[in-house]
């Protein structure tokens, strides 16, 4: 009998060893506090436990990995497994995504935002782009268009932009300078401050933001309709990371990630936004909207001169710019 019970304790331990052995467990770096913008790898995470009965966790972290304008490089080094990031805090590090931050694309929903950025991700040159940074680019964060909100006299006519000292990264920025404005670029987490200081007058935002990192608190005022365009921040993974797990766990990640953006989707349209209308209204934000005329012309002035630009600084990167351009817009025209 003792030798039985012996033999059970036995495979009971070698099972658990076994279960510890199959264990997997990765450190996601992300930034700021759960928020809208984070959702899709919160399900994510949540979606990965449940398929594989715990075997499988990731491990979010809110600043305690990384800044965020160091994720990229902590991905490359294996420092973790998974990181989110935004394109355009280290354009020079990701320049084949990138253009999806050109001013004025025409993207019209957060559905569409995410289909473009899978399309671009699984384009040779971009994964090629990402690959020098040990990277596999794994889902997007789609955000709407971004507005400013801002202190001091509102803007009554995009003239009244000169001079504006506003946090505006990538793409956005590029197309302030062409109003006038002074864009300046920093990491969500710095803007509070900068703007109860005076660094900055004004920031670019999509909403979450603006709620999230707390810009609203103080403005005085918000722009309804300049829409110049929006960031794109994508999830990656270390590659050795990826091809290191099991068959099991990586159909569990990979097999998520349309679940977790389609989460991500519904959570922003019908939470963050349904919280965003009311937010501004406490507050007695005054809402700035510019006439049709003059959002022509700032799309004018902005988007041709930005596109051409961005596709001669990359086509002599050894990019094929005009094809990841033309990809983009192309998707866009055809209502895809």
């Amino acid at each position: 009998m003792r030798k039985f019970l012996g033999g059970v304790a036995i495979a009971a331990l070698s099972m658990s060893f076994a279960a510890e052995a199959f264990a997997v467990e990765w450190n996601v770096s992300l930034w700021g506090k759960r928020r809208a913008f984070t959702e899709n790898v919160e399900k994510l995470a949540e979606l990965v436990k449940e398929k594989t009965n715990g075997e499988f966790t990731l491990n979010l972290s809110y600043g305690g990995l990384s800044k965020n304008r160091e994720n990229l490089d902590g991905i490359s080094i294996g420092a973790f497994e998974m990181a989110q990031f935004c394109a355009g805090y280290h354009r020079d590090k990701n320049p084949s995504i990138t253009v999806l931050e050109l001013p004025f694309l025409g993207v019209s929903s957060l559905e569409q935002e995410a289909k473009l950025s899978m399309a671009l991700y699984n384009h040779p040159a971009v994964k090629k782009d990402l690959a020098r940074w040990n990277a596999t680019l794994l889902m997007p964060s789609p955000l709407p268009q971004y507005n400013i909100a801002g202190v001091g006299d509102a803007p009554k006519t995009l003239k009244d932009f000169e001079g504006l000292t506003v946090r505006a990264t990538g793409g956005i920025g590029s197309a302030m300078e062409t109003v006038g404005a002074v864009p300046t670029s920093m990491s969500a987490s710095e803007v509070r401050q900068a703007m109860d200081s005076g660094v900055i007058k004004a920031a670019a935002f999509a909403p979450h933001a603006h709620m999230s990192f707390g810009t609203i608190e103080n403005a005085k005022w918000w722009t309804t309709n300049l829409n110049p365009g929006a960031v794109n921040c994508p999830v990656v993974v270390n590659t050795d990371a990826l091809e290191a797990l099991s068959e099991e766990h990586r159909e569990a990640l990979l097999g998520s990630v349309d679940e977790a953006i389609a989460y991500y989707i519904d959570f922003y349209n019908n939470e963050t936004m349904k919280a965003w209308w009311p937010a501004l209204e406490k507050r007695g934000i005054e809402q700035v909207t510019f006439t049709d005329e003059e959002i022509a012309n700032f799309k004018k002035a902005a988007a041709d001169p930005a596109a051409k630009a961005w596709i001669e600084e990359n086509n002599a990167r050894g990019l094929p710019a005009q094809e990841l351009y033309d990809l983009i817009t192309g998707m866009i025209a055809e209502g895809k």
